[in-house]
């Protein structure tokens, strides 16, 4: 493929650098929209993937440099070269650690927006695979499949040989991917932190796989498999524990409130039993009160009568003698 797509005086658009710009401007603009239908803030978006976006490329650039370090102690000026030479991993890696650094210090949450970005990055990784079919990078083995793909004028892929077009295989995996992640986040998140768990768990067994069929030798490896392999192997355990933890989190979040609810309810009813039950009290007080009452009232009118009874002549009296 062409990578030089075509020049504007002393200025040449390179396939590469167009899709990854390509594949930016979609990702951002899809998470404004979406963050808009999910009532949170645009501006955090777009301010927390340009901090995700320059951390991102500082990462991609950085991993690639500990992938060729002894070429770069033989040579230095390979630091120099900064239109190649990117690790995804990388960028994943620490996009993720300075989104977060600026949420922590904006005190924004920030697990609610990494679910709603990470889609995005898929759709990202996406165009930026179309931009590495253009450049004749990240290429793959050699194939006698007539679905292979053959270069001709690639400054990184060997030209006139058939091989396994990685690049597109990849491609369609993320696009893919961010679809898959949308509708996760829609039907099947029960948390916050899900949906960029599932992103990692996905692409890392993606990466993993693909990793068998690519031929460039320039990305490293640790033992029998790539760098990107092995990396992919700690990533896979980090998404599954991830989503495992947010899961109970969430979890647990649910029912706290439940729980005080019911307490709640059951508080009045608590206050109201010792209240029913001082009401029989209160009626034999009334009654013992009544019949007390009685009682003196019955004793005074007793005495009432005694008093009102004539004497009688006492013995040995003329009653007619006076």
């Amino acid at each position: 493929m062409y990578n030089d797509l075509f020049s504007i005086g002393p200025f040449t658009v390179h396939g590469y650098g167009l899709m990854i710009a390509i594949g930016i401007i979609a990702a951002f603009t899809v998470a404004q929209w979406r963050a808009k239908r999910c009532g949170l803030d645009p501006d955090a978006v777009f301010d927390l993937g340009m901090w995700g976006t320059i951390g991102g490329f500082l990462g991609a650039k950085v991993l690639f440099w500990i992938t060729i370090l002894p070429d770069i102690v033989k040579d230095p000026k390979i630091l120099l070269d900064l239109n190649s030479g990117w690790v995804v991993y990388g960028g994943i890696i620490m996009g993720i650690v300075s989104a977060w650094l600026y949420a922590r210090r904006k005190k924004i949450s920030f697990l609610a927006y990494f679910d709603l970005i990470m889609p995005e990055i898929a759709l990202a990784q996406g165009f930026g695979r179309l931009g590495c079919f253009l450049a004749g990078c990240c290429y793959g083995i050699q194939t006698e499949s007539p679905l292979g793909i053959t270069f001709t004028h690639s400054d990184f892929a060997p030209n006139g040989v058939c091989l396994v077009p990685t690049q597109l295989i990849s491609s369609a995996f993320n696009f893919l991917h961010f679809f898959l992640l949308v509708f996760w986040s829609k039907r099947g998140k029960k948390a916050d932190g899900q949906v960029a768990s599932l992103y990692l768990i996905i692409y890392s067994v993606g990466r993993f796989l693909v990793e068998f069929l690519r031929g460039d030798l320039a990305r490293g490896s640790v033992g029998a498999v790539s760098t990107s392999q092995f990396i992919s192997l700690f990533v896979f355990v980090a998404g599954i524990g991830l989503m495992v933890f947010f899961g109970k989190r969430g979890k647990a979040a649910k029912e706290t409130p439940a729980v005080k609810e019911e307490a709640a309810e059951e508080e009045p009813a608590a206050e109201e039993e010792p209240a029913a039950e001082e009401e029989p009290a209160a009626e034999e007080t009334a009654e013992e009160e009544n019949t007390a009452s009685e009682d003196v009232s019955a004793n005074e009118s007793s005495e009432d009568q005694t008093d009102s009874e004539p004497e009688g002549p006492e013995e040995g009296e003329n009653p007619e003698k006076e």
